[in-house]
């Protein structure tokens, strides 16, 4: 029996995962799937003022919605599935995730980029990647806007022009 970690954040490119790992399945009856969704802490001086409790109550009701998308898909696919939610830090909670449910790989559905937008956005895939010892099967989805291919790189040159000219003087 094969076990899958398939993070899943709501977004188009993570259902491109939800699929790959239907269309898997279909090779691999035994095929398990942990579906995992991981939730932002919420700001320090925020989460003081309303408590543990509350906090893990929002956390939850962001997280069930978004795993029930991904839960109806494998359901309707007969995947084998369970769901689970966390808090913290996306690419350390998947990866200790992974560990936990002795994954025998990650898939996870992103968005193309380039690497200077990957560096520059500090990319969830990459820290996964370097933070497991698990294969990671990235399944690439939409291609980034304009704006990210063009207007980043462009920004980020501006200013280090203007850094290198004013560092010139």
């Amino acid at each position: 029996m094969s076990t899958i970690l398939l993070p899943f954040d709501g977004s188009t490119n993570a259902r491109l995962g939800v699929q790959h790992v239907i269309d898997l399945s279909r090779k691999d009856a035994d095929l398990q799937v942990h579906v995992l969704n991981v939730q932002t802490p919420l700001p320090g001086h925020v989460a003081s003022h309303i408590g543990h409790q509350a906090c893990t109550d929002f956390h939850r009701e962001q997280a069930v919605p978004v795993l029930a998308g991904a839960s109806r898909s494998l359901d309707a696919a007969g995947v084998r599935h369970t769901v689970h939610w966390e808090v913290g830090d996306r690419a350390s909670c998947i990866a200790e995730a992974a560990r936990r449910f002795r994954c025998d790989r990650i898939v996870i559905g992103t968005t193309r980029k380039n690497l200077l937008l990957r560096m520059v956005e500090g990319s969830v895939v990459n820290r996964v990647i370097a933070l497991t010892s698990v294969p990671v099967e990235v399944i690439a989805g939409d291609v980034p806007s304009r704006l990210e291919r063009f207007g980043i790189p462009a920004g980020i040159g501006t200013g280090l022009t203007a850094l290198w000219v004013a560092t010139a003087d």
